[in-house]
């Protein structure tokens, strides 16, 4: 059972809370700060809700601060919910941005409050799942080529890589852009027996069309004005290890039928050149096209096409990875942390919704470009949306529709939000969906209820 931790120097409101919530939690209770460090020394929790006001100064708010830092310095993962009154807001901002998780105004609303520590929960064990995965990606036993990701959607494509890898079959990885095609080529290639030999990857959209063909098949002395050596080209680099043509659907029409010779044949011929040359090369493509609509179109080879997707792995968009996101960002939050010898320690609870509830055109690329700008930009050691860089309009539309509602009221707008757009992105599949929002199946169709949102029959 999770442990919770109750700091609160009023004995009937301790007593209160350990009733309300003790089917729920492990509940833990300290009346001041002493008894506070001992526990948590002791039994490490995970969540800690924590008065301000605690003796000797149950006025004041010093002694609730200096307890606040001393539970960081031990447990910096805790997440501490700061208990204020409602004239104490000052404060409980000042708390936030000490390192306290979020903060609750008296007097308690017992649902209300079970919210914000079910959440403060399901963050915590998101967060400790991420550093299980650390551990196991420095041991290089869970996810191939050290690709970061939870979600049934991405262990089905970690299935398919350690399937494929041991083959020889061509594989086409499509997805969106910044979806991580290329870790995957890479995966597989290190998973397989040519991981001894070169990993060579074409680019086939950022060379020049005109430079393509000596670029991927080398060239003779004098085959061109310039040409003072013979040069090899990638494909040849490539002899025993992997060949990844990355935007393969960029290729132009000519040098498709080139490539498709080299497949059929497996032996290439330099710009200029007559003699073939033989190339064992494990081929892996990928794009962001639909490229069965560019083989309709005629735009790209219907032979070619068969040629390179014997098997085909298509990688979801971020936005549809549910809990990946924000173990893609607690992730990238430490590495660029470390690396730029910042202080960051983790995310504010504004900053998780947007990160959670934002589409990702970009997809993984954008998320670790977001995160890394949010280090070195911040001089917290939280980190506010307005560092992370989305736009005035994307944090004025997510939170324009709070202003004027309670705090109970904005929780459950964002909640029912979050219910609906899990159940559509998963095709009204109840199982996946709350698998998506890390709820069980019985929960979720309590809160279809409780919102009255409609579901079509599965």
């Amino acid at each position: 059972m999770e442990k919770l931790l109750i700091v609160e120097d009023d004995l009937e409101i301790r007593s209160q809370l350990r009733w309300g919530l003790a089917k729920e939690y492990e509940v833990l209770t300290a009346c001041d700060r002493r008894e506070t460090l001992t526990l948590i020394k002791k039994h490490v929790p995970d969540v800690i809700t924590l008065d301000l006001g605690l003796p000797p100064d149950e006025t004041g708010c010093e002694e609730g601060f200096r307890c606040l830092g001393e539970i960081l310095l031990i447990i910096p993962a805790a997440k501490v919910i700061m208990i204020t009154g409602n004239d104490e807001r000052e404060n409980a901002l000042r708390a936030v941005q000490c390192g306290a998780y979020d903060y609750y105004c008296k007097p308690f609303d017992l649902a209300e409050l079970k919210v914000i520590l079910k959440r403060a929960f399901h963050l915590a064990a998101i967060e400790k799942e991420n550093l299980l995965l650390q551990k196991s990606i420095d041991q290089h036993t869970l996810t191939p080529g050290g690709i970061i990701g939870t979600s049934p959607r991405m262990l089905g494509v970690f299935s398919s890589i350690r399937k494929v890898a041991s083959s020889e079959v061509a594989v086409l990885i499509t997805g969106e852009s910044g979806t991580g095609k290329e870790l995957v080529a890479k995966a597989i290639h290190e998973l397989s027996p040519r991981r001894s030999k070169e990993f060579i990857a074409i680019n086939c959209g950022a060379i020049p069309e005109n430079l393509l063909e000596s670029e991927l098949f080398g060239y003779e002395k004098g085959a061109f004005s310039g040409a003072n050596a013979r040069v090899q080209g990638k494909v040849e680099y490539a002899h025993k290890g992997t060949l990844f043509f990355d935007e393969i659907g960029e290729l132009p029409l000519n040098l498709q039928v080139k490539l498709l010779r080299f497949l059929q044949e497996k032996s290439i011929q330099r710009v200029g050149g007559r003699e073939d040359i033989a190339v064992d090369a494990r081929i892996i493509a990928a794009t962001n096209r639909d490229i069965n609509k560019e083989t309709e179109a005629g735009a790209f080879r219907e032979d070619l096409y068969y040629r390179i997707s014997v098997i085909h792995i298509k990688l979801p968009p971020l936005r549809d990875r549910g809990e990946d996101i924000m173990l893609l960002a607690n992730f990238f939050l430490r590495r660029c942390s470390k690396e730029s010898g910042k202080k960051a320690r983790r995310f504010s609870p504004d900053s998780v919704r947007l990160l959670e509830s934002y589409e990702w055109p970009g997809n993984v690329r954008e998320l670790e470009n977001k995160v890394q700008r949010a280090v070195i930009m911040s001089d917290s050691q939280i980190i506010e949306p307005e560092a992370l860089n989305f736009s005035i309009k994307t944090v004025r539309d997510k939170f324009r529709s709070f202003s004027n509602l309670t705090l109970k009221d904005a929780r459950e707008m964002v909640e029912r939000e979050m219910v609906i757009t899990a159940i559509e992105n998963q095709n009204n599949n109840m199982a996946r969906s709350a698998e998506a929002l890390g709820i069980s199946r019985p929960t979720l169709y309590d809160l279809v209820k409780k919102y009255s949102i409609f579901k079509p029959l599965e």
